[in-house]
């Protein structure tokens, strides 16, 4: 079979002139079959139309040789300069891109790609995509436009989808279009279709997926979902057998026939591939029982009219706080009547108590004074820790502090030095001249 000549040089001009391009494989790889794969590939140009079709994967490169020669100052013939160089990428009029089309650039020295699937709305419609690049050394910027006109795709969508895991690729690695190439030629030969396209390429970060250690060049993993027109293969099929879905649960890895086919360079988790037959499914919408809790259908909504009248808030007004203002106010004037109007003197209570009940009051109150003098008298033992055993020069022994009649309910149970009344006190020893005892 006499190929074309674009097909053999991998001409990118050819793939986006007509919305759609080709990769070239090695034989090896496709075998004897020709390998079509509908995805796009560009460089980057100033105000660059590019042409990808619904529910096609379209991957943009923003290359940064190609903005050096924009930044001031221009580098001389043969000169190399490695200025850090980031990318802001926004749809025309808004601060962020469409819902389909991401962006991804790891360091400021590698180049920034642009990758997603249109959809079916957004056909017919050109978007436009202001592309900023920033130099970090110079702090310049330059500015280009990418005008993308989505065509509508005659096989979209395909019937069958299947989505495959990768574990060990990076997003910005699978988007090279080597890398792609090899992969859908391997999935060609799993699956032998006709028709093979890369419908999208997810990030497992965006997926909820964690951020690998930096250690034995661990990836994050990406998820990539492709197409085709036939129905899948009996390989693709051994993940929903029973006993690889049993080792799926038990964290153990499935027996796939054709695992060795990928293995070579793409590391395939196949507990989460995902197959999707569209021929198959059914709608799932259901017709609404009207029951308890429902409530009847009100029509549309009517909004009320411009030319509404002012209302008059005064009786409102009154009703909120007037009201309980009174209430308030009459129970002020009811508990001030009662606390004051109707208290009861010394005397009038005297006067209304028996005198048996005042002569038996007077009583407690004279025998209770008794007793509290009575204890002020009361000899008690002092604590031997507040008493000197001995004079602190002589050694004799020391008499009691205190007398017989000495109040000893205002005394501290610890005494000063500046409190005994026997205290000697010793002389200091002079720092200069004689001493004298």
């Amino acid at each position: 079979m006499q190929l074309p000549r674009w097909w053999e040089l991998g001409d990118p001009c050819a793939w986006t002139g007509q919305g759609r391009g080709t990769r070239r494989m090695s034989p090896a790889t496709t075998g004897t079959f020709l390998l079509t794969v509908y995805t796009i590939f560009s460089k980057v140009h100033s105000d660059r139309n590019v042409y990808p079709s619904a529910g096609v994967l379209f991957v943009h490169v923003l290359e940064r040789e190609y903005f050096k020669g924009e930044f001031p100052p221009y580098p001389k013939p043969g000169e190399i300069s490695n200025d850090p160089i980031t990318f802001n990428t926004n749809l025309m009029g808004y601060p962020d891109r469409p819902g389909w089309l991401r962006y991804i650039q790891r360091t400021p020295y590698s180049d920034g790609v642009l990758y997603g699937s249109p959809t079916a709305e957004n056909v017919g419609k050109p978007t436009i995509i202001e592309i900023t690049a920033y130099n970090r050394r110079t702090f310049e910027t330059a500015r280009h436009n990418l005008i993308i006109n989505i065509m509508s795709a005659e096989d979209f969508p395909l019937p069958y989808q299947a989505e495959f895991f990768i574990k060990n690729m990076n997003v910005e690695e699978m988007l090279a279009s080597e890398v792609l190439g090899d992969f859908l030629g391997a999935v060609k030969n799993v699956w032998q279709p006709e028709r093979l396209n890369a419908i999208n390429i997810t990030s497992a970060l965006d997926r909820g997926g964690r951020v690998p250690l930096p250690i034995n060049d661990l990836k994050e993993g990406v998820y990539v979902m492709v197409g085709a027109d036939v129905p899948f293969s009996s390989c693709l099929r051994e993940v929903e057998n029973p006993q690889n879905q049993l080792r799926c649960s038990q964290e153990m890895e499935p027996v796939i026939t054709c695992d060795k086919k990928f293995r070579t360079q793409f590391y395939i988790d196949w507990c989460k591939i995902s197959l999707v037959d569209k021929t198959k499914q059914v709608s799932t919408y259901q017709e609404v029982i009207r029951g308890e809790g429902i409530l009847p259908d009100g029509g549309e909504y009517k909004p009320p009219s411009d030319s509404l009248k002012s209302r008059d808030y005064y009786t409102d007004f009154l009703i909120t706080l007037a009201v309980p203002s009174a209430v308030a106010l009459v129970l002020f004037l009811v508990l001030a009547y009662i606390m004051c109007c109707r208290r009861e003197g010394v005397e009038k209570r005297n006067m209304q108590t028996p005198d048996i009940q005042l002569v038996h009051h007077s009583a407690i109150q004279k025998s209770t004074k008794e007793l509290r003098d009575m204890s002020k008298n009361r000899e008690i033992a002092w604590p031997l820790s507040t008493l000197p055993v001995f004079h602190p020069v002589t050694g004799e022994i020391i008499p009691p502090l205190h007398t017989d009649n000495y109040d000893s309910t205002n005394m501290p149970l610890m005494q000063t030095q500046q409190n005994l009344p026997h205290q000697t006190q010793i002389p200091q020893q002079q720092t200069t001249g004689k001493w004298y005892p």
